[in-house]
């Protein structure tokens, strides 16, 4: 898992860090049961406080990403599938409604809409 912070990005770095692991977690690159780093580690590596990792892993931890343990570690969560898949569609509904504002922006019907979303979906 690689993050990458930006220090000119509009966000704070705590928030760029734990959208960059909620994003790994939905895309499967870390799946369930999968270790985290320590926060030790991880903030040596960034470069960065113990603190903001410290304040990701609890905040991932309260939204039901990671469960931590205490003397083992930070997991990904094994408790809640249901919740991950319920992210992933909320992220997928946020960009399809980006798209829908547009579309009715620039007048492109509904019809349209279906059409180029069929050929795009089938371009993978």
């Amino acid at each position: 898992m690689d993050i990458i912070i930006a220090n000119n990005a509009n966000a704070p770095l705590y928030q760029q860090i734990k959208d960059q692991i909620k994003a790994a977690i939905l895309k499967g690159e870390l799946h369930e049961g999968d270790s985290l780093p320590s926060i030790r580690a991880l903030a040596n590596g960034l470069g960065v406080s113990v603190l903001t990792i410290r304040r990701v892993y609890s905040d991932l931890e309260d939204e039901g990403f990671v469960t931590s343990q205490a003397g083992l570690g930070t997991f990904v969560s094994t408790g809640n599938v249901e919740l991950l898949r319920d992210a992933k569609r909320r992220a997928v509904e946020e960009k399809l409604e980006e798209a829908i504002q547009t579309a009715r922006m620039l007048q492109i019907t509904k019809a349209e809409l279906n059409r180029m979303m069929d050929i795009l979906y089938e371009e993978d």
